[in-house]
């Protein structure tokens, strides 16, 4: 089982040049995901289980969105079993929703978290061996091309266009951990590579920038300056985004928003993880 991490420190704004557009490629990591296999009783012919981990949020909005992407991606996989659960916040836990499963069936938790920090890599690999039932991590969500198809899309929505003299601040929630610090680094690159644009990656706790201080800063170099919102739904870290995101020109929705529906590359990465981490345990 796999996946999440913490410190990097750094007393400037880092700024991501923009780079000519590159093909699109799939993020292939060497943090693949591992089957806890230990203590599993024999399997039966059913697929694994597809069961989403969100963070969890007291936001009436941002359960919602959520649990409108559960629902899309049980709709695009009728065929599977595909159930909800939480880090923290909310009910279910992640015990809760595997021992909500049939018995003896597999299961493949993907984390519903754009980077892989402390809950990938410690909480969902511990909470998640079950005596009796085989289950294997996915890789987080992020990095992958698909995210920035829907980064894109919430510009376009909020009026932004890649123009010379603008530059876009990614808005992201932030981590003690290195590796999910780098993966929201990587998500920057990426865009701006898109986009054609500057992208500075600015981040709201643990790490720096932090998001008001690299929305000073692209402020006084670029003509207009917009916010693209790094946050999987509505919730304490896009009131956040909004409040320290003073001098700039727009701020986009969250990837999630409710009310609409959730974002075709978004259903299909959940499922792509689904199939990848189920692919690489050898499970059914």
């Amino acid at each position: 089982m796999t996946l999440l991490g913490e410190r990097l420190r750094t007393d400037q704004v880092r700024t991501i040049p923009a780079r000519a557009p590159q093909a699109r490629t799939d993020q292939v990591r060497a943090d693949r995901p591992r089957s806890n296999q230990a203590d599993a009783a024999p399997q039966t012919a059913l697929p694994a289980a597809l069961v989403a981990i969100s963070h969890g949020t007291s936001s009436a909005d941002g359960q919602a969105a959520i649990a409108a992407l559960v629902d899309a991606v049980a709709l695009a996989r009728p065929d599977l079993s595909v159930t909800g659960g939480f880090v923290d916040v909310q009910q279910p836990d992640i015990a809760a929703s595997l021992g909500a499963l049939r018995p003896n069936r597999a299961a493949v938790v993907v984390p519903l978290l754009l980077s892989a920090g402390y809950h990938v890599h410690v909480d969902l690999q511990r909470e998640s061996r079950v005596p009796g039932r085989v289950t294997t991590v996915s890789r987080a969500l992020g990095p992958d091309d698909r995210l920035i198809d829907v980064l894109e899309h919430r510009l376009a929505a909020a009026g932004f266009t890649a123009q010379p003299g603008r530059e876009v601040v990614l808005a992201a929630a932030g981590s003690s951990d290195t590796r999910a610090v780098e993966d929201c680094r990587r998500i920057g690159e990426m865009l701006a590579q898109r986009l054609g644009v500057r992208v500075t990656v600015g981040f709201l706790s643990a790490a720096s920038p932090r998001l008001a201080c690299a929305v000073t800063e692209a402020r006084l170099r670029s003509d207009s300056v917009t916010v693209s919102t790094y946050l999987m739904a509505p919730g304490f870290f896009f009131d956040l985004t909004r409040a320290q995101s003073a001098g700039a020109e727009s701020v986009t929705s969250p990837l999630l928003v409710p009310g609409e529906p959730a974002p075709a590359p978004l259903v299909d990465l959940v499922v792509g993880r689904y199939l990848e981490a189920k692919a690489h345990a050898g499970l059914f």
